[in-house]
C-alpha cells in the first residue's frame, strides 16, 4: 500500500482532494496509448476526448467516477478549487465509464496557468445512485463533500496526472 499511496501523498492528492484512504479496486486510465501513472505528464492536446479506463470489481458492485483539477485557476492561487471535469455514476464493476451514467461530461484539461494536477477518484457506492439535479457550475466542486452527501465514504482508488499549456507551435 505504501508504494502506491506514497506519490498521492507527495502529490498532495492525499491532504487536498482526498483523505488518506487504503485502495481496493484496480483502475486503470489509458489516453490512447498513454497510460496514466500517479504524477506522469499527459498533455492537453491527447487527452481532448475522455480516457479510456478499466475498473476492476463485480458486476453487481457500482461505482462513481470523480474527475477534477484542484489547481484552477493557477496552482499558485487556486480559488476555483476544484473544478470538475467528470462525473459517472452506476458504474458496474469489472467494466467501464461508458455503461454508467454521466451526470456531468468530460471536459478534458485546459490549464491556462502552471502545472494542474487531474485526479481521477473512484468511490464504490452502496446502491444505485439517486437522482440529482443539473450541475449549473463545474467550479468550487468538493471532492469529500460530494462523497459525504452521497455516503460514499473513501475512495477505492484514485489516480492523477500533471498537465500544462502547450506552446500554439506545438500543439497536435
Amino acid at each position: 500500500m505504501a508504494s502506491f499511496v506514497e506519490p498521492l501523498v507527495v502529490g498532495r492528492v492525499i491532504g487536498e482532494v482526498v483523505d488518506l484512504f487504503v485502495p481496493t479496486i484496480n483502475m486503470s486510465v489509458n489516453y490512447g496509448s498513454k497510460h496514466v501513472n500517479n504524477g506522469c505528464e499527459v498533455k492537453p492536446s491527447i487527452a481532448v476526448n475522455p480516457p479510456t479506463i478499466h475498473i476492476s470489481g463485480k458486476r453487481t458492485d457500482l461505482y462513481t467516477l470523480v474527475m477534477t483539477d484542484p489547481d484552477a485557476p493557477s496552482p499558485s492561487d487556486p480559488r476555483m478549487k476544484e473544478v470538475i471535469h467528470w462525473l459517472v455514476v452506476d458504474i458496474p464493476g469489472g467494466t467501464d465509464p461508458t455503461k454508467g451514467h454521466d451526470i456531468l461530461p468530460y471536459m478534458g484539461p485546459h490549464p491556462p496557468v502552471g502545472i494542474h494536477r487531474y485526479v481521477f477518484v473512484l468511490f464504490q457506492q452502496r446502491g444505485h445512485f439517486p437522482v440529482i439535479g443539473p450541475v449549473h457550475t463545474r467550479a468550487h466542486f468538493n471532492t469529500r463533500l460530494f462523497a459525504s452527501e452521497y455516503d460514499l465514504g473513501l475512495p477505492v482508488a484514485t489516480v492523477f496526472f500533471n498537465s500544462q499549456k502547450e506552446p500554439a507551435s506545438r500543439r497536435r
